[in-house]
């Protein structure tokens, strides 16, 4: 499903962010990109999601060439394909619960009905709809990484990328977090989680662990 081939990435300062990756990544799998700050994981998410172009080599989802893509059908490929999981959730903190959900849904203008079931739909899935019109900044942190998962699930992506998704959570709610993962993995959701939490790296329902330390794969 997902295919990196000869994959470099050199940033304008002359920094070498990856180097010759080779990474396949099956429909339905669970991948954790292992490694510290600075080795490629994330470097490796924005190739996947089309925010970034690689100085050399190719990135295929689906059997089409993403890195190939103009920008503007890089946009609708991602709102297509992608959910994200920020790592400081992204969430705009003056809007409330269900409007930072529907956020991703605004380009589409679908009607007030198809967006009510979409918004009830991921807000009891992942038990959030207690606190629909509470204003993001007053939530807890679970509750807001709980509401960004809802987000980035709304519009039902294939591919969900989560970047380093419990650096601000402690370890009760990463916990927490991981059961989530669990469940969007049993709806056949293609998952790449970027992290350097101990956490992740011995979960049975990993699939793929992938090792990196400056931009190269040491072990997978």
């Amino acid at each position: 499903m997902i295919e990196l081939k000869n994959i470099s990435k050199i940033y304008d300062n002359n920094i070498v962010a990856l180097e010759n990756i080779n990474l396949n990544i099956q429909e339905g799998e669970l991948v954790v990109l292992k490694g510290v700050s600075g080795s490629g994981k994330s470097t490796i998410l924005s190739l996947i999601a089309g925010l970034l172009k690689p100085s050399s080599g190719d990135v295929l989802v689906d059997n089409k060439h993403i890195s190939k893509l103009p920008d503007h059908f890089c946009s609708d490929y991602r709102r297509d394909n992608i959910g994200f999981i920020f790592q400081k959730y992204n969430l705009i903190p003056t809007l409330s619960v269900q409007e930072n959900i529907l956020l991703p849904l605004v380009p589409l203008n679908l009607g007030e009905k198809e967006l009510h079931v979409k918004l009830e739909n991921v807000m009891n899935m992942f038990q959030i709809e207690h606190k629909k019109d509470v204003i993001v900044k007053n939530l807890s942190g679970g509750e807001q990484q709980r509401t960004a998962i809802a987000r980035a699930n709304v519009n039902n992506p294939k591919i969900i990328l989560a970047d380093e998704p419990t650096a601000n959570l402690d370890e009760k709610l990463s916990k927490e977090f991981i059961k989530i993962l669990h469940t969007l993995k049993n709806l056949k959701k293609t998952i790449i989680v970027a992290t350097h939490d101990p956490l992740f790296f011995n979960l049975d329902f990993v699939d793929k662990t992938i090792e990196l330390h400056n931009g190269k794969i040491i072990c997978s």
